[in-house]
């Protein structure tokens, strides 16, 4: 029985040689924000406002990009233990958290305050 690598295998179906084919290199998410974050002031507010009563905090002021954003937003809500969402400069997190958050972003080096 031959012992044939299943890579082998391919390249024959396709006519190409495994070895030849070369991995993307990924680009690592840098950890860097685009801005400082001991330069931005993110104000902290409760809303509850166009929701059947229920409350969200929105953190508004964060000066990057959707991404960086995003990443952001998926620690804190991690942190918080609840969802939310990320765009435009702002995150909201679900349910009251403003006090949390406040010590949770001064943590990260941002100027919070609780509007």
């Amino acid at each position: 029985m031959d012992n044939i690598d299943w890579k082998d295998k391919l390249g024959a179906a396709f006519n190409i040689d495994p070895e030849s084919v070369q991995k993307e290199e990924q680009p690592e998410i840098e950890n860097k924000m685009s801005v400082d974050p001991s330069k931005q002031r993110i104000d902290i507010m409760l809303d509850k406002r166009n929701r059947n009563g229920k409350k969200v905090t929105i953190m508004a002021g964060f000066e990057c990009d959707d991404e960086e954003l995003k990443v952001i937003a998926k620690d804190l809500k991690q942190q918080c233990g609840v969802g939310g969402s990320a765009r435009g400069g702002e995150i909201l997190i679900q349910g009251d958290f403003r006090e949390k958050l406040k010590a949770l972003l001064t943590a990260k080096g941002y100027k919070a305050r609780v509007i």
